[in-house]
């Protein structure tokens, strides 16, 4: 468990890295196009994400949920600990007034419509780790990059990310974890969403 700990803590810090990239640019879709680097990382490296690793649950035993606590809390301080170095820089005066809005709107949000908003970034996020296992050609690069632009572009929610730019903006208070609870279940859910109708499907054939 060690080791994958220390992997998850790693693809915080990458995730981190695109959501700063993001932030820092004002266009929107390059903001959303750049922000891909933080997955293609991980995936190039083989770092532990935990949206990129719950679609596989219906593949491993049940002890694998106890993997996936592991990782969600090594990405948690992963993206805290990024969060904490772009505070410590001139960067962050440029970044906070943007994130700042962003996370008050999360947080202002209906709980029922993060849910949803997360289900629709887990499905993203599935697709674009399955597609990258899958292919072997440079295509596979844009499995990821489109999959991420979508889910940006659509304000989805991904727990993951919101980690990153709730404790860039200081804003890891007791209605924040409620919040990064209901992104955690709503990427779990939709992570699954397609390989559950896949197994089901293929087992009624």
């Amino acid at each position: 468990m060690k080791n994958t700990f220390i992997l998850a803590i790693l693809a915080g810090f990458c995730i981190g890295l695109g959501g700063t990239v993001y932030l820092s640019v004002d266009n929107p879709v390059v903001g959303a196009a750049l922000f891909s680097i933080g997955l293609l990382t991980i995936l190039a490296f083989g770092f532990n994400l935990f949206t990129g690793k719950v679609g596989y649950a219906l593949d491993n035993p049940p002890s694998y949920i106890w993997t996936l606590l592991v990782i969600w809390l090594g990405n948690f301080v992963g993206t805290w600990a990024m969060a904490m170095l772009v505070r410590c820089t001139r960067v962050y005066d440029k970044l906070a007034p943007k994130v700042k809005g962003i996370v008050e709107a999360k947080l202002n949000d209906d709980l029922l419509s993060i849910l949803f908003l997360a289900i629709g970034c887990g499905m993203c996020m599935y697709i674009a780790v399955d597609q990258y296992r899958k292919r072997t050609s440079m295509v596979r690069a844009l499995f990821v990059i489109f999959p991420v632009m979508v889910f940006i572009l659509c304000s989805f929610e991904h727990c993951i990310a919101n980690m990153y730019y709730f404790s860039l903006a200081g804003a890891l208070v007791g209605k924040t974890y409620i919040y990064l609870a209901v992104m955690t279940l709503g990427n779990a859910v939709g992570g699954l969403i397609i390989p559950a109708l896949t197994k089901l499907t293929a087992e009624k054939k």
